[in-house]
């Protein structure tokens, strides 16, 4: 609505209300002018109820009429004058009574509206002070998410990295796989050739013994032999000792046959020793034997333990390649 709308269009607004036979109030005179505020036609209407009043009570002119005329008229005016002023009296307090209504209206308006623009002040201002939170959120968020971004690149970086790691420890594994089987092959050769070489030295050193054994028997026959001979030698020496007492006659051919059996005796002990001399040798190379098979049966359990030492670390090393791959898992 308008405000500051000129009196004379109100007070010409009213009058025309007046000369269509209508009581002038607020809303017929706004409506008359098609602008203005309710306070301000109001107050401007009030004027005009009182300038009606003063116009009411003025004398009128009236030239040209004679004297008791003119007197009856301004009598009749007058009466008119008064009931027109106790009904424009009547018109204004319902005037006032409606003014005041509608100022209160209006003030309950104002307050409303200056309630509403308070309240719209405090949304604005809450408003303001979200969007400056929600920019400061929404900074936050980028930083964030540029942050967020940085560490994608370095989770990405350190993806290629492990992925990197990952073939190349593949390709260790691979490498280690091959080089356990061909150690492991060479393992089995090794152990097969040592088992193969300890047969044969087994089998060897056994059919020395069993040689030894049987030359050694043998031997022994033949110092058994020996030894029963000497004895028997020894007992016919006495006997011809004994005889050689009674018959001296025969001692030129007793010397003779003790001169042989000595000699026979001589020879006889002279093969004994040779048979122990053997015998000796022999029970030497028996010993020498059993050293060597002792030797062999040590080298086969140095081997059985490198062998056992050999698989322990490839039963090792292919755990610590099962959890290689784990640590190294992006």
């Amino acid at each position: 609505m308008a405000v500051g709308v000129p009196e004379n269009d109100v007070f010409a607004a009213a009058d025309a209300v007046l000369a269509r036979g209508e009581r002038p109030t607020v809303e017929r005179v706004r409506l008359e002018l098609g602008r203005g505020s309710p306070a301000r036609v109001g107050t401007l209407l009030d004027q005009w109820w009182e300038q009606l009043a003063a116009r009411l009570r003025g004398e009128a002119r009236l030239p040209g009429l004679p004297t008791e005329v003119a007197q009856a008229f301004r009598a009749i005016w007058q009466q008119a004058t008064t009931l027109a002023q106790g009904v424009a009296e009547q018109a204004l307090s319902s005037q006032r009574q409606v003014l005041n209504e509608e100022r209160e209206a209006l003030g309950a308006l104002e307050a409303r509206a200056r309630l509403d623009v308070a309240q719209a002040r405090q949304q604005a201002s809450e408003a303001v002070t979200a969007r400056q939170s929600v920019e400061t959120r929404l900074a936050g968020l980028e930083q964030l998410l540029a942050e967020r971004q940085v560490q994608i690149d370095d989770l990405r970086a350190q993806r290629d990295e492990l992925q990197a790691q990952r073939d190349e420890s593949r390709a260790h594994v691979a490498e280690v796989r091959q080089l356990l089987h061909e150690t492991r092959e060479q393992a089995e050769q090794a152990r097969e050739a040592q088992q193969r070489y300890t047969r044969d030295v087994e089998d060897r050193a056994y059919r020395e013994i069993d040689r030894a054994r049987e030359e050694s028997k043998g031997l022994a026959l033949q110092l058994k032999d020996a030894n029963a001979r000497i004895l028997t030698l020894q007992q016919s020496l006495q006997t011809e000792q004994r005889l050689l007492a009674e018959a001296r006659e025969q001692r030129a051919t007793a010397e003779a046959q003790n001169d042989a059996l000595n000699q026979n005796l001589s020879q006889m002990r002279q093969a004994a020793a040779k048979a122990e001399t053997r015998s000796q040798a022999l029970q030497h190379s028996l010993q020498q034997m059993q050293t060597l098979l002792a030797e062999t049966q040590h080298s086969a359990v140095a081997q059985q333990s490198r062998a056992d030492t050999l698989e322990a670390q490839l039963k090792q090393l292919r755990e610590a390649l099962k959890k290689k791959p784990q640590r190294s898992r992006p």
